[in-house]
């Protein structure tokens, strides 16, 4: 379980095919603290620490995440959102992230209004029911409040916190993201469409 506050930004080093399909080495700052079969989010994405050095991990990403995520696009010298698993005794903040990814979205949209960033996000009509005004979502493993709402896209605006200290302020109209919908809606959503059955 993971929070969506971002602990560092990491920069791709490797991204390579395996027989068991992709290994990524990522250098951050937190290598050193990492622990072997440790749960880290990189880019909202729960991968296992595979091995690790004073400087770098690696940690392997199968066929079905590799599909279903953005990571299998990332390039060498790329920036990527980290998060270590909550622990147990640690004060919670942002919302409830499982690091499963339900989607990709696209960045449709990028302004400044001030200090503050705005981004339009386009997703799948698949997801649409799990979105709410005000609600949590997860982009590329950053918790966000959803600002606006429409059929097919929302917005979320980034504080200057957030966009200094994230992968987020890379994003560009096009980009793609890593979408997780809160969890919360999710079970309602699947209860709602059990009691209709």
């Amino acid at each position: 379980m993971f929070t969506g506050l971002i602990e560092a930004v990491g920069e791709v080093r490797h991204v390579g095919a395996t027989d068991a399909g992709l290994r990524i080495r990522i250098r951050t700052a937190i290598a050193p603290d990492l622990s072997h079969g440790e749960s880290v989010s990189v880019n909202g994405v729960c991968l296992t620490v595979a091995q690790r050095d004073a400087s770098e991990f690696t940690a392997d990403i199968g066929p079905e995440t590799a599909r279903v995520t953005t990571l299998a696009a990332l390039q060498h010298g790329q920036a990527v959102n980290l998060e270590r698993a909550m622990r147990a005794d640690g004060r919670f903040g942002g919302h409830f992230v499982q690091g499963h990814v339900d989607g990709i979205g696209t960045v449709l949209e990028a302004r400044e209004d001030d200090d503050a960033h705005w981004l339009k996000v386009g997703f799948s009509p698949a997801l649409a029911v799990y979105f709410v005004p005000k609600g949590s979502v997860a982009m590329d493993g950053v918790s966000l409040t959803i600002a606006n709402l429409a059929a097919d896209h929302f917005d979320v605006m980034i504080i200057p916190f957030t966009w200094a200290h994230t992968s987020l302020s890379s994003l560009q109209a096009g980009a793609t993201v890593n979408l997780e919908c809160d969890v919360v809606g999710k079970y309602v959503a699947r209860a709602t469409q059990l009691f209709r059955t």
